[in-house]
């Protein structure tokens, strides 16, 4: 009977992971292009690609809040998924800079609510099981992979402002998708010991680990904002620009079948550390030497790093710092403070310094930014405790 239960779950579980990364690997690599064929300025698209980030500051605090709150989560992510795709399409009105803000506000809005509850979702479905969460979320990175290729091929022979219209079958993978995904039994969580969630937040080791993820995404706003036209600017083509964001991504996959084995002989500190100082090499890599390919390639595969081994264990330290009372809320706060103000912030700087500058000086400030990162990690960071 277990053995029954194992094989679907694993599959309902990794199928949304699926989709939600497909859509990523259709939007990352060519939003960009698309808004630059569409006439807008370096610091219009740096604006327009920082509200995929910006959302997340608040997006995932109220929808964790209501999913702790109700325990609907599955409920919470259907709604999300759904309302998300009718806001997107909006885009195909075409409107000016302020409208297409609108739309990607209110779009990104739902959308970034479905990742961190399903965050918790997977975990909890996955029980006593839960070092088998690296190769559900790999399905992720399977997808986006998938979709970079595709994509990236099809615009070879297509012109870019039809990208909305290629992303329509990956909306409709998310929204088939997140109706297979595991019921709860709706049950709430009990009321968490007073003023717990305030001490976990002010504690030391937590501040280092949200401020290390802060600057680490900080760095990432030129990577996704800027690396496709930097790219581009260096003469490589649509399919070679998917390619080598695909390449990152199957390093992150070879990451997370790996990852089990590196937490068991590498401290939590000693991984992030590592982990920090290659991204660091990655960004000087990239603003450097982008015309010789084997080099791009090694810094495309440093994404194992840069992604792949500090959100293996950013999950499990918010798990464990935490816990049951407030897992929920801690994933919001890793998704908003990190991935919303750090990528927001990130991709905004990174378009004052192409604007000004060139596209290598953003990747130089991504650099500067690990520096600092590496610093304060070196300093304040400590295991997370054992649950």
């Amino acid at each position: 009977m277990i053995t029954h239960w194992r094989i679907p779950i694993y599959w309902r579980l990794s199928n949304l992971y699926f989709w939600f990364f497909a859509l990523l690997g259709g939007l990352l690599p060519y939003w960009s292009l698309y808004l630059e064929g569409r006439g807008f300025s370096y610091l219009e698209i740096a604006t327009l690609m920082a509200t995929i980030q910006l959302t997340k500051i608040v997006a995932p605090s109220v929808w964790g809040w209501l999913g702790d709150r109700t325990g609907q989560r599955v409920r919470l992510v259907r709604f999300g998924a759904i309302t998300g795709s009718l806001f997107f399409a909006g885009v195909f009105m075409e409107p000016g800079f302020y409208g297409l803000l609108l739309v990607m506000l209110a779009f990104t809005f739902f959308w970034n609510a479905i990742l961190p509850l399903y965050e918790v979702i997977t975990l909890r479905s996955l029980g006593t099981q839960r070092d088998k969460y690296g190769k559900v979320r790999l399905w992720g990175s399977v997808g986006f992979i998938g979709a970079v290729a595709l994509v990236g091929g099809i615009l070879e022979l297509v012109p870019i402002n039809l990208l909305p219209w290629l992303l329509l079958p990956v909306f409709a993978g998310i929204a088939v998708s997140a109706f297979l995904v595991p019921s709860e039994r709706g049950e709430r969580k009990p009321p968490a010991p007073k003023g717990s969630l305030k001490a976990i937040v002010t504690h030391p080791a937590v501040v280092t680990f949200f401020l290390m993820n802060f600057l680490l995404q900080v760095s990432h706003g030129a990577y996704y904002t800027f690396f496709s036209i930097h790219l581009e600017q260096h003469g490589y083509g649509k399919l070679a620009i998917g390619l080598l964001w695909s390449l990152g991504v199957l390093a992150e996959i070879g990451l997370f079948l790996v990852m089990h084995k590196l937490t068991r002989n590498f401290t939590v500190r000693q991984i992030a550390i590592a982990a920090l100082a290659l991204t660091m090499v990655r960004w000087v890599l990239i603003a450097e030497v982008t015309d010789v390919l084997a080099v791009l390639i090694f810094a495309q595969l440093l994404h194992a790093a840069s992604y792949g081994a500090l959100h293996a264990i950013s999950v499990q330290y918010i798990q464990g710092f935490f816990g049951q009372h407030h897992h929920g809320q801690g994933q919001a706060l890793y998704s908003g403070l990190t991935f919303g103000a750090g990528g927001a912030i990130g991709a905004w700087m990174s378009g004052f310094l192409v604007d000004g500058f060139s596209t290598s000086a953003a990747f130089w400030g991504g650099a500067i930014a690990m520096g600092i990162a590496i610093v304060i990690t070196w300093r304040g960071l400590r295991p997370p405790p054992e649950h």
